[in-house]
């Protein structure tokens, strides 16, 4: 039988999910090996019983963790996916201004004006797994389309996909792209990100804004330093950081400027 799929949505702008639906080519394909019971983007049949669950979002809200929870105990693999799910996303940037028992009425006021929402309650804004055990990860903002399929067709085989454990930098080289810190002056998170989107980003003369993630084994001392002699001031160094890597930089211990 093929095994039942579900995507649920989080706290996020369920982007990563239409990311998939633009799969045109090979949703077919995907279609033929799996049976999706459950998928707010594409249709409205649902089901409770599943074998995968993919999860977009972080986990944002007290109702947000008993719900991840519940999906838990049911799915056999959990695939968290988009930046959001992966290390917090953008949701994060609010963990420095505190959680909804010492900020709660300040942080309302600000997202919801005064009108406000009565049943609204914030925690503190996490990737899923910083709440629940999960076998998958696939970063990106949105997702990277051929990372995504290489995970599903690796979970569907029963294999382990591609680890990508080497900064963005690497694939700007292989891809001949300019380093738009040397030639730009920008303000790159290339050297400390995870790679995998093919620098996306870099080959059009963008910078790396970070969205895949922080790897582990990043030199960020020597990144900020050479970020700082580019002519960043050490707040929009910090800021560049936090934007997409809020969580990453209090699970890694990273020192800030």
């Amino acid at each position: 039988m093929k095994p039942k799929v579900a995507f649920f949505s989080f706290t996020s702008c369920e982007g990563c999910q239409l990311a998939l639906l633009e799969c045109e080519n090979e949703l077919l394909d995907i279609l033929g090996a799996i049976d999706v019971v459950k998928f707010r983007e594409a249709m409205s049949e649902t089901s409770d019983e599943y074998d995968i669950a993919f999860i977009e979002g972080s986990i944002s809200t007290p109702h947000d963790e008993e719900k991840i929870k519940k999906i838990r105990d049911t799915a056999k693999v959990i695939v968290e996916f988009g930046a959001c799910a992966a290390t917090g996303g953008l949701n994060a940037m609010r963990n420095s201004m505190g959680t909804e028992e010492d900020h709660y009425e300040e942080l309302r006021e600000k997202v919801y004006g005064p009108v406000g929402v009565e049943h609204f309650r914030s925690t503190k804004a996490r990737p899923v797994h910083a709440v629940v055990p999960v076998e998958l990860t696939i970063p990106g903002c949105p997702v990277d389309r051929g990372h995504l399929l290489e995970v599903i067709e690796a979970v569907l085989v029963g294999r382990s996909p591609r680890q990508f454990d080497h900064p963005l930098c690497v694939e700007c080289k292989l891809n001949d792209t300019v380093c738009v810190v040397e030639a730009y002056g920008q303000m790159c998170m290339g050297p400390v990100t995870r790679a995998g989107c093919d620098s996306i980003c870099p080959n059009v003369g963008d910078a790396c804004e970070g969205c895949r993630g922080l790897l582990p084994s990043g030199n960020f001392a020597a990144h900020q330093q050479m970020l700082e002699e580019h002519g960043n001031s050490k707040e929009e160094i910090r800021l560049r950081y936090l934007m997409f890597n809020a969580y990453p930089c209090e699970e890694l211990e990273v020192p800030l400027p």
